[in-house]
This record gives structure tokens, C-alpha cells and sequence, in this order.
């Protein structure tokens, strides 16, 4: 399956695909995960990227792989999921290894996805999950422009999650 690249100054961000397994299993198996419910084994994460190209085709749009121009290497993924089609998607950003934490790839992938959503999908919101002991994630949401909904009740596989409201706009 094919689709658009949105490209950053150092990234591109290109639909899931084989080629990322590797760097995604890793990445589920290791404690960097425990903020979306991991670490899960090979065969779980196995599953969940096959999600990942599967909300693809059931929904029309999904989350994109961070991968370096420089190099091509995955490390993280970003965009949205939308799993009850009663509630806006979710705006999703993940970074796969510690060795990319903290070099603003997060924000470098956030930022451009959401330039480039406008323009293809009809998101006046998005809502964004975050455990509510991610404070860099949290951190990266309030610089976005993302506001806590107070009366939010967190979903059942996050139970500790802060729920937070992005409004999307169109900037083209």
C-alpha cells in the first residue's frame, strides 16, 4: 500500500509497512511502551502494527512512521487514530528509541502532521490520551495548543490517561 510522504526538515513520515517491524517490535518490548499499556511481546506487536496499516484501509487516514531522511531508520510514529467513529480522532506521536528522545523529532513529526491534515481530512478536533505520567508528552500537547478536558472520563485501557483537545485548522 502506497501513500503520501509528508516530509520534515529531517524526517519522512511514510504510511507503516515490513520494513518497520523490526524497529516496532523492539520498541513494544521495551519499557519506552509502558505508556501506551507495553511492553508487549513480538506477536502483540506483530498485531498492533498490522493495526496500524489496517486503520489505513478502514478509515482513510492512520499514523505515519518517522523515518530519517539521512538514513531511513524508523523511529516512532505519528498521526491519528480514530477506534470509535462516535468521537473525533485521536492525535497519537510516539518516539520508538531513547536514543532519538529529546531532539525534538516529536515535535518536528506533530507539527507537520498537522499542517498537512487540513488539507486531505475534515478534523475540526482531535482528541489526544496521554498517561498522565508522560510529562514530556504532556509538555509537547500544551505546546500544540492542546487544552485539558476536565470532565474527560479516561478510557478503560488507559485508566490513568489526561484527556486533551486539539482544535485542527486550516492553515493553507
Amino acid at each position: 500500500m502506497t501513500g503520501p510522504i509528508i516530509q520534515t526538515e529531517r524526517m519522512n513520515l511514510v504510511l507503516p509497512c515490513t520494513d518497520h517491524l523490526p524497529a516496532y517490535v523492539a520498541y513494544c518490548g521495551g519499557l519506552r511502551s509502558q505508556f501506551v499499556g507495553g511492553p508487549f511481546d513480538s506477536a502483540k506487536a506483530f498485531e498492533k502494527l498490522c493495526a496500524m496499516v489496517g486503520h489505513w484501509r478502514l478509515r482513510g487516514f492512520g499514523r505515519y512512521v518517522m523515518t530519517l531522511k539521512s538514513t531511513g531508520q524508523p523511529i516512532g510514529h505519528v498521526g491519528a487514530l480514530q477506534i470509535d467513529t462516535a468521537e473525533p480522532p485521536e492525535m497519537t506521536w510516539t518516539i520508538w528509541e531513547d536514543a532519538y528522545e529529546g531532539k525534538g523529532y516529536a515535535i518536528e513529526a506533530v507539527t507537520a502532521y498537522l499542517a498537512h491534515v487540513p488539507k486531505v481530512d475534515s478534523f475540526a478536533e482531535m482528541l489526544i490520551r496521554i498517561e498522565n505520567k508522560n510529562q514530556r508528552s504532556l509538555r509537547l500537547a500544551d505546546r500544540i495548543g492542546a487544552t485539558r478536558d476536565e470532565i474527560a472520563v479516561a478510557p478503560h485501557w488507559m485508566p490513568t490517561a489526561v484527556t486533551l483537545r486539539l482544535r485542527v485548522t486550516n492553515n493553507g
